[in-house]
């Protein structure tokens, strides 16, 4: 597990991931087998990695990633690295024979993402990319409104994502300095366009096209030093996604709004039979019967109250951590051969959308999303 001494790496992947699944005695299939990782922690802080062994009880850990890789013990390579080390590592894992599990973006670009699936794809290993947002619990009770026909034809989804980061001038920074900067990688298109693209793809219908501003609103922000830097990235984005089938989708993602909605991500799905709005846990829905018919009428106080006639989903399964959830059925992919359809194909789309909106934001204008060669 390489890049863990991060903020997602540890809680995520780490923590709530891995060591949860080791606590809970492994991944329990259905025949009966248990399968039980036994990770070891790489990175280039020793302190870290100690601290973290300390924590999760895991025995193992090092500084140098090619020891590692020669290690015939260690079957799989994950990494949650910045964004600009994963080509270098992962291509280096695939080389090694080690099966492959990363973060997304799984590349800076488009040719870079592609050409690690190719070679893994050439290498006969099995790979993943961290799609954490499909087993959020609100985005499973959309689908499950989904697979019995709540919403008739979809028409359109309207994705809203962000919160205030503040700029550390009085009040520290709760995400990381490079996310601002351009010449780390940072910025919120390349960030959560990678998101919307598998949530939309998968969810709602492929996307065909993208339209899409981005917007560096605050120019100047301080870093974990205390020190004032350039913010060169963009740390907002407008974007609107042409849908197979017709469905419209708009999606704003931003690091300078603050919040006034269920949840920090909600999307609003309209359809001809019912609506609903899923945050990251809850959905609310409203059915075409339960519809109120509003006229419109600035002299008077607004006479709807237009949350009453919504209702929530009822409590109806059990869900587990997003990213455990897929890093079981990843292992099982690993151990059993069972199906894996998020590999590094899927992580080279989201890098793609990315890469179109930042086109997109440059030329003023909408492009088409074309098919990528497997």
């Amino acid at each position: 597990m390489n890049g863990v001494t991060g903020r997602m790496g540890t809680n995520q992947h780490l923590l709530r991931s891995i060591a949860a699944i080791r606590q809970q005695g492994g991944v329990k299939t259905p025949s009966g087998m248990i399968i039980y990782p036994e990770p070891v922690l790489v990175g280039r802080n020793a302190a870290k990695l100690a601290a973290l062994c300390k924590k999760t009880g895991i025995e193992r850990m090092s500084t140098d990633l090619d020891e590692v890789l020669a290690d015939d013990f260690y079957e799989i390579y994950f990494d949650a690295q910045i964004t600009g080390r994963r080509y270098a590592s992962v291509k280096k894992a695939i080389e090694a024979g080690k099966h492959v599990y990363c973060e997304k973006p799984s590349g800076t670009t488009t040719e870079e993402a592609l050409d690690l699936y190719r070679i893994a794809k050439e290498a006969g290993i099995k790979h993943g990319v961290v799609q954490d947002k499909l087993w959020l619990p609100g985005m499973l009770k959309l689908k499950r409104l989904m697979e019995n026909d709540f919403f008739g034809e979809i028409l359109s989804v309207r994705g809203e994502f962000g919160y205030w980061v503040f700029e550390g001038t009085s009040i520290p920074a709760q995400r990381p300095s490079w996310n601002y900067r351009k010449e780390d990688d940072g910025g919120i298109i390349v960030d959560m366009l990678c998101h919307w693209r598998y949530v939309l793809d998968n969810l709602f219908g492929n996307v065909k096209s993208v339209f899409c501003l981005g917007a560096t609103h605050i120019p100047e922000r301080i870093d974990e030093q205390g020190k004032p830097y350039k913010a060169t990235a963009d740390d907002a984005a407008y974007a609107v996604f042409e849908l197979e089938g017709g469905v419209i989708a708009q999606f704003n993602s931003s690091w300078t709004t603050r919040v006034r909605r269920d949840d920090l991500l909600t999307l609003h799905v309209d359809g001809t039979k019912g609506s609903a709005v899923a945050g990251l846990r809850e959905c609310h829905i409203q059915h075409y019967g339960n519809t109120p018919k509003p006229v419109w009428n600035p002299d008077i106080p607004q006479p709807i109250d237009f949350h009453e006639d919504w209702s929530k989903v009822p409590y109806q399964e059990d869900f587990d951590n997003a990213f455990k959830a897929q890093w079981e059925l990843y292992l099982q992919h690993v151990v059993l051969d069972t199906p894996f359809p998020w590999g590094l194909l899927e992580g080279a789309k989201g890098v793609q959308l990315a890469e179109l909106g930042l086109e997109s934001w440059e030329k003023r204008c909408l492009l088409p999303v074309k098919d990528l060669e497997a």
